[in-house]
């Protein structure tokens, strides 16, 4: 998919986020209307340079690819069409990848696992298996007994609410499906 480039790295992370990265001339529309960017340490527009400089690994490092919501502003906004989500999800599943995860994203991750392994099981969220997984993981990740607790007493208001239910609700029927879906999207890509 590569047009330019022949770093073997560079061309990957275009195949996978179905862009290219070299189109980016850094007008820097993407951080400008990043939701996140003020709570960034790397700018979505610095990954993208870091990215065309090769610099593959610091910028899967960094702590902003994780604090990115997948909100597509970036890429929405960008004048050349550069996929910049796209792009910052590859650099989540390097960091992944090479165990380069940032160590303030180790619960952003248990969340997300827990989130998927709920789907993977049921076919849609059960509310209290996921935060059952998301504590249980992210105690594991820090052994930090406050954060583990730290959400407890929304419980019982939430509760009162009408936004927490105790029941666990029936699974998809056709949870085969749900299954191929993983499959297909555990697929390395090509």
């Amino acid at each position: 998919m590569s047009h330019t480039t022949q770093n073997p790295e560079i061309v990957k992370i275009e195949q996978t986020a179905h862009t290219h990265v070299c189109d980016c001339y850094q007008c820097g529309k993407c951080s400008a209307g990043c939701p996140m960017a003020d709570k960034m340490e790397v700018l979505p527009s610095t990954l993208i340079r870091l990215v065309q400089c090769g610099e593959i690994l610091e910028a899967a490092k960094s702590l902003s690819v994780w604090q990115c919501v997948s909100c597509l502003t970036c890429s929405a906004r960008c004048p050349k069409s550069v996929n910049i989500a796209g792009v910052i999800d590859t650099l989540k599943e390097i960091s992944i990848e090479k165990k380069c995860v940032h160590p303030k994203a180790a619960r952003i991750l248990a969340f997300q696992r827990a989130f998927l392994n709920t789907i993977y099981r049921n076919g849609r969220t059960n509310e209290l298996e996921l935060v059952a997984e998301y504590k249980i993981r992210g105690f594991l990740n820090d052994f930090n007994p406050l954060l583990a607790m730290k959400d407890a007493s929304l419980g019982l208001p939430m509760f009162l609410l009408g936004k927490l239910h105790l029941k666990i609700g029936a699974p998809v029927r056709d949870k085969a499906l749900v299954k191929r879906i993983f499959k297909k999207c555990n697929k390395p890509t090509q």
